[in-house]
C-alpha cells in the first residue's frame, strides 16, 4: 500500500488493530454511557461511533479529511474548519469541553452536504490524543490535514505568575500541538499520500509584551517544534509535511482590554485587525503549495517587521 512505512510498520496491520480497537471502545461505551474516546455526534445527542467495516468508511470518505483542533466554537479553528468544508474536505471537529457548540457546529456543516464528525479530547492526555487520531482513522479510513488551532493566552503579571500557569500553558499549547502532531504525522507516515500539518504559534515570541510572560515560552516552542517533526516526518514519508503560522492580531478575545486592542491595531502596518479568514488562507496556502516544509509564515499585518516609535 505505501511506499514509505515507519520503522517496519505495517499499514494493514495497523489499520486493522485501530478498527479493532475503536469495536472495543464503542460496545463498553454502549455498556457505561459517558466513558471511552470521543463520541460521534449528530443532532446535539451523543451517539456511539458506528461500527461499519474499515473499507465501508474508506469508500464513503473519497474527499481528504482534515481535522482541527479547537473548531468546536466559533474562532479560529472554526473558519479552518469552513475554508477546509469548501474545499471538498470531510471534517473531524475536535473539542474539549464545548459539546453543545460542537454539536451544533456539526448540525451547520451537515446541513450544507459535509461529511463531518465530532470528537472529544483532552490534548494534554497522550491516551486521549491516540484515541482522537484513532478515530478519526476509524471513521473516514484516511487522515491528510491536521489544523492544531486548540491554544490558551491571558494576560497575567509576572509577580503573580505561578508554576501551575507556566505548566498550564506549556500543556496546552505546546505538549498538545507536540501529541496532535506526533500521532497524526505517523498516521500520515503510513499513507502513501503522506499529509500536511499546521501548527499556530504567536508572531510576538521575538518581540514579546508585557504581562504574558507564563503564556510566551510555550509558543516561543512552537517553531522549533515545527521544523522538528518536519525533518521527522519528512525524513520516514517525503509526503509528509509540516509548516507553522504566527497570527498578529486576529479576533481578539472580546474581553480584551480597549486600550490594548486599540495598541494591538495600531502597531500593525494595516492599521486594522486581522480577520481568521486571514489565517484560513495561510493554511490553505500550506496545502497548496507541496514545495514548502519546515516554514514559520508570519500573518500579522506586518506587525514582527514594524515598531510603531520608530524613527
Amino acid at each position: 500500500m505505501c511506499g514509505v512505512t515507519g520503522a517496519g510498520v505495517n499499514p494493514v496491520t495497523r489499520e486493522n488493530e485501530v478498527a479493532c480497537n475503536l469495536r472495543a471502545r464503542n460496545a463498553s461505551k454502549l455498556e457505561t454511557p459517558g466513558r471511552g474516546c470521543a463520541p460521534w455526534m449528530a443532532s446535539g445527542v451523543i451517539h456511539p461511533l458506528p461500527t461499519a467495516s474499515l473499507e465501508m468508511r474508506k469508500l464513503m470518505s473519497s474527499s481528504k479529511v482534515a481535522l482541527v483542533t479547537g473548531s468546536g466554537k466559533r474562532r479560529v479553528g472554526w473558519h479552518v474548519a469552513e475554508a477546509l468544508a469548501a474545499r471538498d474536505c470531510a471534517l473531524a471537529v475536535h473539542y474539549r469541553s464545548s459539546s453543545a457548540e460542537a454539536a451544533e457546529t456539526v448540525e451547520a456543516f451537515r446541513s450544507r452536504g459535509v461529511e463531518v464528525v465530532a470528537l472529544q479530547a483532552d490534548l494534554t492526555d497522550e491516551g486521549s490524543v491516540r484515541g482522537l487520531i484513532d478515530e478519526t482513522l476509524a471513521r473516514f479510513g484516511r487522515l491528510d490535514v491536521l489544523v492544531n488551532c486548540a491554544a490558551a493566552w491571558k494576560s497575567k503579571k509576572l509577580e503573580e505568575v505561578q508554576a501551575a500557569d507556566v505548566r498550564h500553558y506549556f500543556e496546552t499549547n505546546t505538549l498538545g500541538t507536540f501529541l496532535c502532531s506526533q500521532q497524526a504525522g505517523l498516521a500520515m507516515v503510513r499513507q502513501p499520500q503522506g499529509g500536511c500539518i499546521v501548527t499556530l504559534g504567536d508572531w510576538a515570541v521575538c518581540r514579546p509584551y508585557v504581562n504574558y510572560a507564563a503564556y510566551f515560552p510555550s509558543k516561543g516552542a512552537i517553531p522549533t517544534l515545527t521544523r522538528t517533526l518536519a525533518v521527522e516526518l519528512g525524513s520516514r514519508n517525503p509526503a509528509v509535511r509540516v509548516n507553522c503560522i504566527l497570527p498578529g492580531p486576529v479576533l481578539l478575545p472580546p474581553d480584551l482590554p480597549e486600550e490594548e486592542r486599540r495598541q494591538a491595531i495600531e502597531a500593525t502596518l494595516v492599521k486594522r485587525e486581522g480577520k481568521p479568514e486571514n489565517i484560513a488562507q495561510a493554511v490553505l496556502f500550506f496545502l497548496d503549495n507541496d514545495f514548502v516544509t519546515g516554514v514559520c509564515l508570519p500573518v500579522d499585518g506586518g506587525r514582527t517587521v514594524f515598531a510603531p516609535d520608530s524613527v
